[in-house]
C-alpha cells in the first residue's frame, strides 16, 4: 500500500520534473540512512564502505530505474507505469538467461511472450505518453531488471544500503538542475510523503514481512501496487486508466502470475523462501543488510 501510493502523491506536485526527483531522492536518503543506521548500529560506515562493485551497480540501476520512473508519471497515466513496471521480473528472468545461463522452464516462456503481448497492447495506446512516456518506462523496466540480476548472482548485496546509496546518487546527478525556491509547504508536504513514507515505510514494512514469507508470497502481494496504484490516482484525481491500458495491463499480470507461481519464482526482492515455522526467523547480519534473507525476487521500490 505505501508503494502505490507514488502516483497519486506525484500527481498532487506542482513542481518540474528535476526539482521532484530531487525532492523525492532527499527525503527517501534521509529516511533510509536512519533505517541502515539503526539496522547496523555502530557499523554503518562499513556497511557502506563494503558494498562492492555489485553494490554500487545495483544503486546505478535503482537510481536509474527511481529516476525513469518519476519521469515516466510526468509523460505517461499511472496505470500505464506501473503495468509496464510489473514486467521486470519477467524481463529480469530473460536476462538472467542471457547473462548468466539460468534455465528458463515452459511456463516462463509462456509467461515471457503473454507479458509481450500485454506490452504491445499498451505501447502506442492512450496514456502510454508517446515516444518519451513509452521510452523511459522500458528504461526504467530494463534498469530495475539488471538490479534484479545482479542481486540474484551477487545475494551477499546489502539492498537497503545500495538502494540508500541510490537516492543520494540521484541527488547528486539531478540537484544542480532542481529548483528549490519553487517548493512550497503543499509540495514540501508530498516530498516528504513521497520520500519517507512511499519510500522508506514502504521498504522498512516490506523488510519486516519479507523475511517470514515464502518469495512466491511476496511476489503476489508486491503485485497489489500494480492494481492499488492506479485506484489512488483515479481517488486524487479521477485519472482513468483506457480501456487498452486495462487489458494489456490485466494480460502483464497474469503473466507476472504464472511466472511467481512457479516452484523457484523470479519475483522482485531476493527471498530464500519460507523458514520453518517451528523455528523463529534468524536475524539479517548487519552488514549484510535486511534483504540478505533469501533468492528469487527483488522490488525496487521505485
Amino acid at each position: 500500500m505505501a508503494w502505490s501510493t507514488a502516483g497519486g502523491l506525484q500527481r498532487e506536485l506542482s513542481l518540474d520534473t528535476t526539482t521532484q526527483l530531487a525532492g523525492r531522492a532527499i527525503f527517501a536518503f534521509v529516511a533510509l540512512s536512519i533505517f541502515v543506521a539503526v539496522r547496523n548500529r555502530r557499523r554503518t560506515v562499513e556497511a557502506f564502505r563494503s558494498i562492492g562493485i555489485a553494490g554500487l551497480g545495483v544503486a546505478v540501476c535503482t537510481a536509474i530505474a527511481s529516476g525513469s520512473f518519476i519521469v515516466a508519471l510526468n509523460h505517461a497515466s499511472v496505470a500505464n507505469v506501473l503495468f509496464m513496471q510489473a514486467v521486470s521480473p519477467i524481463a529480469a528472468a530473460l536476462l538472467a538467461w542471457i547473462a548468466l545461463g539460468e534455465s528458463i522452464s515452459r511456463r516462463a516462456g509462456i509467461a515471457m511472450a503473454v507479458a509481450l503481448f500485454g506490452v504491445g497492447l499498451m505501447v502506442g495506446g492512450p496514456g502510454s505518453g508517446g515516444p518519451v512516456g513509452v521510452g523511459v518506462s522500458l528504461l526504467m523496466t530494463l534498469a530495475f531488471s539488471v538490479g534484479v540480476v545482479i542481486t540474484r548472482h551477487r545475494r551477499d548485496v546489502s539492498m537497503a544500503t545500495a538502494i540508500c546509496l541510490s537516492q543520494l546518487l540521484l541527488v547528486l546527478v539531478v540537484g544542480p538542475f532542481a529548483q528549490p525556491a519553487s517548493v512550497g509547504e503543499r509540495d514540501l508536504a508530498f516530498l516528504v510523503l513521497l520520500g519517507v513514507g512511499q519510500m522508506g515505510l514502504g521498504l522498512v514494512l516490506f523488510t519486516m514481512g519479507a523475511r517470514l514469507i515464502a518469495a512466491s508470497e511476496v511476489a503476489l502481494i508486491t503485485l497489489l501496487e500494480v492494481v492499488l496504484g492506479p485506484f489512488w490516482a483515479w481517488v486524487a484525481i479521477s485519472e482513468t486508466p483506457a480501456p487498452l491500458t486495462v487489458v494489456g495491463g490485466s494480460v502483464v499480470v497474469v503473466a507476472v502470475l504464472l511466472q511467481t507461481t512457479e516452484r523457484t519464482p523470479v519475483s522482485l526482492l531476493p527471498l530464500r523462501g519460507r523458514r520453518p515455522r517451528s523455528r523463529p526467523a534468524r536475524a539479517a547480519s548487519p552488514l549484510r543488510g535486511p534483504f540478505d534473507t533469501g533468492s528469487g525476487a527483488t522490488e525496487s521500490p521505485p
